[in-house]
């Protein structure tokens, strides 16, 4: 397999770099946002103090205020009619006066590059497409992890060889995407052998105006864990989603199913046992839009691992993404990105994505004059399942108010008030562990190019 991608990739760039370059065009797109934000717990533990001791010294739990930015900027550079190489880099994303991150080797979790270099510039895309007369043809560093709707999205960078063909409405597209190069190179010294992870993709698409709908099947190849010398194991699995978007009348419906089956082999002679793989996600949204008024509500579901089934894994290997932000508090990447993950007792923390749960929201908003954007929601969330010897499932209440104006075409400003009545799942296991609320203000400047 690994071969044929390589002979792939040759013929398609053949195929690219074999058209004349008569002159080169130069596209700019992007945004720029500024934010500040207010967090008035940094974790969801009730504060505790000694006696005797000044309460602002020995405090567990404090607030925090700070102000963050980040510039990204897409450039396409258009070499003739039909082939692009297109590329797209973050800066100066970085919170305003703090100290830099240390230099390291782990990536951003949305990035090619480290936290420390999106504090500086961070290149993430550069990949070449083509439109041939027989599809269109990619390959390169380019956006990965996100298909159908926002649900379940985790959008980074990643090496991948891509083929479209469309046939009037129907668009099929196929991917071969390296997640991890696990062979011999000058920067990897190695003797070992097939510990790659890859990921293959087939998906049908189907168009109609007001709405798609579109089958996505993946299929996993992860050897990375075979050289380890505890457990090694290799993975297989297949993740299939279907998905919809549909506009009837003034009501916008989506929706998607994500369902996970395969296996960790064992490669250890025995001594471990295989475990099963079977993960479901999935959600529902609709929102009535009657111009001056909207309301909607959304549903969803991500499974949990159940802790007394050692041989199945039934939760944790998909989630509800980065991309989607329910909430301003609960299961949003930008809050736990600048401000850290709230954490709970016994390794309980409300963090990026949503994982391991039910969730119910309702919402409403008004747009009193056109540039203006008024809404307010109101979230349930609990436990799928419960760790070994937790006590509660319900991980509370969220209740946010946003107000947007639209300053220009391309300027906007956003303000946003959260609080969270924190559930009794962060509890962990003992009943005498006490809990706070939390509540999170931020403002946020938005420049779109």
């Amino acid at each position: 397999m690994k071969r044929f991608a390589l002979i792939l990739l040759a013929l398609g760039l053949v195929a690219a770099f074999s058209t004349t370059v008569f002159a080169l065009d130069v596209k700019f797109s992007g945004e720029y946002y500024a934010a500040g934000m207010y967090l008035d717990k940094t974790s969801l533990n009730k504060d505790s103090y000694l006696k005797g001791t000044p309460p602002a010294i020995v405090a567990s739990n404090v607030s925090t205020a700070f102000y963050y930015q980040r510039l990204r900027v897409k450039t396409d550079f258009i070499v003739s009619p039909g082939l692009k190489l297109i590329t797209r880099f973050d800066a100066m994303e970085r919170i305003w006066g703090a100290n830099r991150s240390p230099v390291g080797t782990t990536l951003a979790a949305d990035s090619a590059g480290t936290r420390a270099e999106n504090e500086n510039i961070a290149f993430d895309w550069a990949y070449v497409e083509y439109k041939s007369p027989i599809g269109l043809f990619s390959a390169g560093y380019m956006n990965y992890g996100s298909t159908g709707t926002i649900f379940g999205n985790n959008s980074a960078p990643q090496a991948r060889i891509k083929y479209s063909y469309f046939i009037g409405p129907v668009a099929i597209n196929t991917a071969i995407s390296k997640v991890r190069e696990g062979s011999r190179n000058a920067l990897n010294n190695v003797i070992t052998v097939d510990a790659d992870n890859d990921v293959y993709h087939l998906e049908g698409v189907f168009n109609w105006k007001g709405g798609r709908a579109g089958l996505n099947v993946n299929y996993y190849n992860y050897a990375g864990a075979r050289p380890q010398l505890v457990g090694p194991y290799r993975r297989n699995y297949f993740l299939i989603t279907p998905y919809v978007m549909a506009k009837l009348g003034p009501v916008a419906v989506q929706g998607e199913f994500n369902y996970l089956t395969g296996k960790d082999r064992s490669e250890d002679g025995g001594l471990t046992q295989d475990v099963t793989l079977e993960n479901y996600s999935g959600w529902i949204d609709a929102t009535a839009d009657f111009k001056m008024f909207y309301a909607g509500g959304t549903f969803a579901y991500v499974s949990g691992n159940d802790p007394g089934t050692a041989d199945k894994n039934e939760g944790g290997l998909i989630n509800g993404g980065r991309d989607w932000n329910p909430c301003l508090i609960m299961w949003n990447y930008d809050r736990t990105n600048w401000a850290g993950a709230l954490t709970g007792f016994d390794a309980a923390a409300q963090d990026t994505s949503m994982a391991n749960g039910w969730f119910f929201q309702i919402r409403g908003g008004v747009r009193p004059v056109p540039a203006l954007d008024i809404m307010a929601s109101v979230s349930y969330a609990n436990a799928d399942k419960k760790p070994a010897g937790y006590l509660y499932n319900a991980y509370g209440y969220e209740v946010d108010l946003t107000a947007t104006y639209k300053i220009t075409n391309n300027l906007s400003y956003m303000l946003g008030v959260g609080y969270l009545f924190t559930g009794d799942y962060y509890k962990g296991k003992l009943d005498t562990n006490q809990l706070t609320n939390d509540y999170l203000v931020i403002n946020k400047l938005t420049l779109t190019f």
